[in-house]
């Protein structure tokens, strides 16, 4: 997944992720606003022809970048509990 950095502030990060819409920025943005630290995570797609999302994030109490990484550790925890109930529903 490639991503662009439009800006880089403390508190604040705005992103492009490139090559995908609604699917991973809608998991990361609802990862995003379980945190207590973050006061706006959202993104916007700016054409329906255009493949990439923008992605904003605002922070109080912890950076923007702690934010997301904090958000990406719960992400992959989440995938491999998914992983592991897949495999015994296998069984």
């Amino acid at each position: 997944m490639e991503l662009v950095a439009v800006k880089k502030e403390a508190h604040e990060m705005e992103f492009i992720i490139k090559e995908n819409r609604h699917t991973f920025a809608s998991l990361l943005r609802d990862r995003l606003l379980q945190d207590s630290a973050v006061t706006f995570a959202a993104y916007k797609l700016n054409h329906p022809m255009d493949p990439n999302c923008q992605f904003i994030v605002k922070t109080k109490g912890k950076t923007a970048e702690k934010a997301l990484m904090d958000a990406v550790k719960l992400i992959e925890t989440d995938l491999d509990s998914f992983e592991k109930g897949l495999q015994k529903a296998m069984k």
